[in-house]
């Protein structure tokens, strides 16, 4: 797995926008709030030619010039991260006219996205074997104040910390909009996070762990992103992820999932689809997050039956609704490094290792 060098003091943030760009409020005001806080804060950024622009369906411009933004911020500028303006809806037509080769022959650079950029933090991982960052896009950093989860992204970005942690409220009704960019979290709900634990190896005793526990250890490399994205590579020419598998069978995979616009049925749907695919070999766990869903209930199913309905059978522990995805705040993935999961007394914490 290659590691990029992490964001040096006074270092140049690119800026790219392979879905959505930052044309409408608030999302206007967001980007250059934040190239505004970046530039006072030291850093120098370089904004790519699609950042403001709305030319595309359901991304910022036409497919082909999104790619040939991303691919010439990322192997031809002078950046030294690159960090997505925003999410979106088609990146998926983007992913033809992004050169993985190219990328894996050039110098890594951390990139830094979620929801649609899975369509590049999880194929940059199984494609290139370079690690991302499933993180807040661009205009997450305006928020005034910055909080915690965003804080503990720059500072991934950065260097500075090599671990991260769930907390302790949650989003469920965004208060911002076009008259009010910069509000922080509107944090009601509290995390309480929910644990099938399966069978696992608790590292520090060699023990199985099986049946109701207060403690959970999973170790593996890290690899997912938005489901809704996921289930749409399955079986196109980009679908690598058993061979990915294979390379890094000693390691064991840990899948971190989260869905946007799925509901619980489609939700079941996918991951019968990732199974069937053979996505899930070697598989030593799951982190999923709370979907955008969250609550709802179809004909007796709710989002943790969804889960469990089709990924119990592996015997591996599932943790569900955690602070990953589209109900914020988020806890920053590293998509291909390896990480130890420690899940006690209602916490997780996630200590990212580079191997």
């Amino acid at each position: 797995m290659r590691y990029p060098e992490f964001l040096p003091e006074k270092g140049n943030i690119g800026l790219v926008a392979p879905s959505f760009g930052c044309a409408t409020e608030p999302y206007k005001s967001q980007l250059k709030r934040t190239i505004e806080i970046f530039n006072k804060e030291g850093y120098n950024t370089i904004p790519g030619p699609n950042c403001f622009e709305d030319k595309g369906i359901g991304i910022s411009n036409t497919p082909k010039l999104c790619g040939q933004e991303l691919n010439e911020m990322y192997c031809d500028s002078d950046a030294d991260v690159i960090i997505s303006c925003g999410g979106g809806e088609l990146m998926c037509e983007v992913v033809p006219f992004i050169d993985f080769k190219r990328i894996a022959q050039s110098k890594p650079k951390w990139y830094i996205g979620y929801s649609d950029n899975t369509n590049f933090t999880f194929l940059s991982t199984i494609l290139s074997d370079t690690a991302a960052i499933y993180g807040p896009c661009a205009g997450t950093y305006a928020m005034e104040p910055r909080h915690e989860a965003v804080q503990d992204a720059f500072d991934l970005l950065r260097g500075k910390v090599k671990s991260v942690h769930n907390y302790k409220m949650w989003e469920r009704e965004s208060l911002k909009d076009e008259e009010h960019p910069f509000v922080p979290y509107n944090l009601t709900e509290k995390t309480v996070i929910k644990s099938f634990p399966g069978k696992a190896i608790n590292h520090d005793t060699k023990e199985d762990i099986n049946g109701d526990t207060n403690k959970i250890i999973i170790e593996g490399r890290l690899v997912g992103g938005c489901l809704d994205c996921l289930a749409n590579l399955v079986g196109t020419g980009f679908d690598k992820v058993e061979e990915f598998a294979e390379r890094y069978k000693e390691d064991g995979i840990i899948w971190f999932i989260e869905a946007c616009d799925f509901n619980v049925m489609s939700i079941r749907r996918a991951l019968w689809n990732l199974k069937e695919a053979g996505w899930f070999k070697h598989v030593k766990g799951f982190l999923v997050g709370r979907p955008l869903c969250y609550g709802e209930e179809f004909a007796g199913l709710d989002h943790y039956s969804a889960v469990t309905g089709i990924l119990g059978d592996l015997g591996v522990p599932i943790i569900m609704d955690l602070d990953i995805g589209h109900l914020p705040p988020s806890m920053p993935m590293i998509s291909g490094a390896t990480a130890r999961v420690t899940v006690e007394g209602g916490n997780i914490d996630i200590a990212y290792t580079f191997i």
